[in-house]
């Protein structure tokens, strides 16, 4: 029999031998980005993020009591060479969620929803073509707890993605469920489509209007729009697909999933009035506390965006950056250099 400190001996071979395995299926520009030294300032950082395959980057920082700091490299526009602006209008994709959320979290609280109704009492038509719609309530397809397949997750979907949200939900029509309602956690934008089109039930009118009647307006977003439509185009950021040339700004994603354009600053003020609760009223916070997060990310063809509040320095950090390829380390390396700016900034040298 082997000795303990024979069995550790052979427990730390394995796992070195594991960990030397696994470093070649990474790829070097993660390991290349984890382990260069940290830089002073954020404006190295988002400098450096550039040099490592990202087309252009914004970073915006909120620290309490000190003025909001704006950072940008790279490309706004890279085929007419216009410089990144870090007031740029972006498509911030499922961060969307979030002003969704909270809309649900006020309309129930004025009684004009309810979280334990269910899909088939907002959508009758709906049973027999989403499997347990009677069973599958509100407050589960805000947690994403439905187990109603994810629309986006059909074969090649965005390559031409629908405009009409009937479109897409004819997606995930028809289809078996992931698992049974309140199970499991499976992010599904169709949640998400659904709950879009309750609240334009609800309401008689588009949610993007109560959006910005009860959310935008009170905290003076007003660089902040629920659709493509309603922007100037020069305005938005460009978004790159790694192996497609075409700015993929031009895609129109209409889906209340992930519809939203804004800026930096705008999604931190509404990041910090989320975490802060004055986007609420006390009764709407406790509401929204027991269904849905305080922070978000954002992914679609051509935009990355990050959203976060990090109590233990009273601070906001939002990071967009417009590359991406799904099959690929886009994402991983946007979260790498995202945690080291906030590694920045939590040194206290971000100026």
């Amino acid at each position: 029999m082997m000795t303990k400190k024979q069995t550790k001996r052979i427990l730390r071979l394995v796992l070195l031998v594991g960990t030397i395995i696994s470093m070649f299926f990474v790829p070097w520009i993660l390991v290349k980005a984890w382990i260069l030294p940290l830089p002073d300032t954020v404006q190295e950082q988002v400098n450096e993020a550039i040099g490592l395959g990202f087309d252009g980057m914004i970073v915006y920082v909120d620290q309490a009591g000190n003025p909001p700091e704006f950072y940008a490299a790279g490309w706004h526009d890279r085929k007419n060479k216009i410089p990144a602006n870090p007031q740029s209008l972006f498509k911030i994709a499922s961060i969307s969620k979030l002003y969704i959320a909270v809309a649900v979290a006020k309309l129930v609280n004025d009684k004009h929803l309810s979280l334990d109704k269910t899909l088939a009492d907002y959508f009758p038509e709906l049973v027999g073509r989403i499997e347990n719609a009677d069973k599958i309530t509100l407050r589960m397809m805000v947690q994403h707890r439905s187990g109603i397949p994810n629309f986006t997750d059909t074969p090649g979907y965005w390559e031409a993605p629908p405009k009409a949200n009937l479109k897409n939900l004819e997606l995930a029509l028809d289809k078996p469920a992931d698992f049974e309602p309140d199970k499991k956690y499976s992010y599904s934008n169709t949640n998400y489509l659904l709950i879009g089109e309750i609240l334009d039930k609800t309401l008689g009118y588009s949610h993007h209007q109560y959006i910005k009647r009860e959310i935008l307006i009170p905290l003076e977003l007003n660089n902040t729009y629920s659709l493509l439509s309603e922007v100037e185009l020069d305005d938005v950021m460009s978004g790159y697909y790694v192996g497609y040339e075409e700015d993929m700004k031009y895609n129109d994603f209409i889906n209340p999933a992930g519809s939203m354009i804004a800026t930096a600053e705008d999604v931190g003020i509404f990041l910090r009035a989320l975490n802060d609760g004055s986007v609420f009223n006390e009764v709407e916070q406790e509401i929204y506390s027991s269904i849905y997060v305080y922070e978000h990310t954002g992914l679609m063809p051509g935009y990355q965006s990050i959203a976060k509040y990090h109590k233990d320095i009273d601070t906001v950090v939002i990071q967009f950056n417009n590359t991406t390829n799904f099959d690929g380390y886009d994402w991983n390396l946007a979260e790498i250099i995202y945690s080291r700016i906030v590694k920045i900034v939590r040194r206290g040298k971000s100026s």
